[in-house]
């Protein structure tokens, strides 16, 4: 059973959280004890229904104030597949929350009120994710109830935001009018709107085609563990690999053979992404954590100045130039300078500001960097896990910023 990654987007109040709580409420994913606590947590607020909401607004803060703060992961599953939900915040100071949840997600669901129509934080989001590259983006209208569960509201909204998505990177895009309080279009198709003729949103998350959005062209194997010389473990980030397979090892350009790909489950004819295996190759090369094994004629650059999108996480202090930090890339982890900020990019309008000096809490710019050793990296556009890294401050060990390559030199 595969596994789909799922990020929930939207303004605040467009009821994403009311949304993921149905959907484990109706796929039965959550159990009679959380039931009962939220329907008391419920009666408590006063609230005139079983506020579902709650099941994913974990943090106290967030049940005090009826808003979302935290990235909430929560697990589910059909018959048909494996889900990891990711909501995320609203409120635009959370913006590294949502990049957080965003950035591994196969698909991203952006909710709009039917009643508000696209506001400027849908906007955001929807870049945001096209940013990520996330493959799939699912509008859904919400609170089609609110608007007598109009066929025009739906159709303008839809129009607007499929306008507006072609200006972005955005391959895959589906449409879905819903109310998550009620339920409408959300498991089954609803008899409120028997115009939409296109598919629930259970249904559509289940058969969603995932499995060609990795690359399986490129081999990205980046080296975890040393077993011993000749087994080594990690996560393929790219490509199908196959025993007798040729492969070169980097940094040190050496080649050999694959002789087996191992799991716990035994041995495997091929690997591909996402899989975690032991490779084991005919020669006994000098490989470290942090290597990557690629094929020979198609290998990532090895580059120590780099171009890429970071959004910055620090509320402590800014990224400026000059500023030093760890990077942690793939298995490698390196230390590197920033050498320059070429602009800062306002995410509601698209405006690059090329006079910015810094990038403060939640800003995204285009930044120039230097590593002390090469990183073994693709562009971010063709791999997500071999073109993503964190920045790292050295003196507090905390994550403060997330980047995306989209050059290396």
């Amino acid at each position: 059973m595969d596994l789909l990654r799922f990020a929930t987007a939207g303004s605040v109040d467009d009821g994403k959280s009311t949304l993921i709580g149905r959907l484990l409420y109706d796929s039965k994913a959550i159990f009679t004890d959380q039931l009962e606590a939220v329907e008391a947590t419920s009666r408590s607020r006063g609230d005139e229904y079983t506020n579902l909401a709650l099941l994913t607004d974990g943090l106290r803060a967030e049940r005090e104030q009826g808003i979302t703060i935290d990235v909430a992961y929560r697990y589910f599953a059909t018959p048909r597949r494996k889900f990891i939900i990711a909501d995320t915040p609203g409120h635009i100071q959370y913006t590294r929350n949502m990049v957080t949840g965003a950035s591994t997600a196969d698909l991203a669901l952006i909710l709009v009120d039917a009643r508000k129509g696209l506001v400027e934080q849908s906007r955001r989001h929807a870049f945001l994710c096209s940013l990520l590259r996330v493959p799939h983006l699912v509008l859904c209208v919400n609170k089609m109830d609110l608007v007598d569960y109009s066929q025009e509201v739906f159709e303008r909204i839809a129009d607007e935001f499929t306008s507006f998505a072609a200006k972005l990177e955005a391959p895959d895009l589906t449409v879905i009018p819903i109310s998550a309080l009620h339920g409408d279009n959300l498991v089954t198709r609803s008899e409120n709107m028997s115009w939409y003729e296109g598919p629930s949103l259970l249904h559509h998350l289940e058969h969603v085609h995932i499995a060609s959005d990795r690359n399986l062209l490129d081999v990205r194997f980046p080296v975890q563990y040393v077993i011993e010389p000749g087994r080594y473990a990690g996560q393929l980030a790219g490509g199908v690999i196959k025993a007798g397979d040729e492969v070169m090892v980097l940094p040190s350009g050496l080649t050999t053979t694959v002789t087996h790909i191992e799991t716990a489950d035994g041995v495997l004819a091929e690997a591909y992404p996402p899989m975690s295996v032991t490779i084991r190759l005919a020669d006994e090369i000098d490989i470290a954590r942090g290597d990557l094994i690629c094929r020979p004629h198609n290998a990532p650059v090895v580059a120590q100045d780099l171009e890429a999108m970071v959004c910055w996480m620090d509320e402590t202090r800014p990224l400026t130039v000059g500023g030093k930090y760890a990077i942690k890339h793939t298995t490698r982890s390196v230390r590197t300078e920033i050498r320059g900020l070429q602009y800062r990019l306002d995410v509601n309008t698209l405006h690059r500001d090329e006079s910015a000096a810094d990038l403060a809490l939640n800003e995204i710019g285009r930044v120039k960097l230097r590593t002390t050793v090469p990183l073994l990296a693709d562009e971010y556009r063709r791999n997500r896990t071999t073109g993503g890294f964190i920045i790292i401050d050295e003196s507090t060990n905390r994550t403060v910023g997330a980047g995306m390559i989209v050059k290396s030199a």
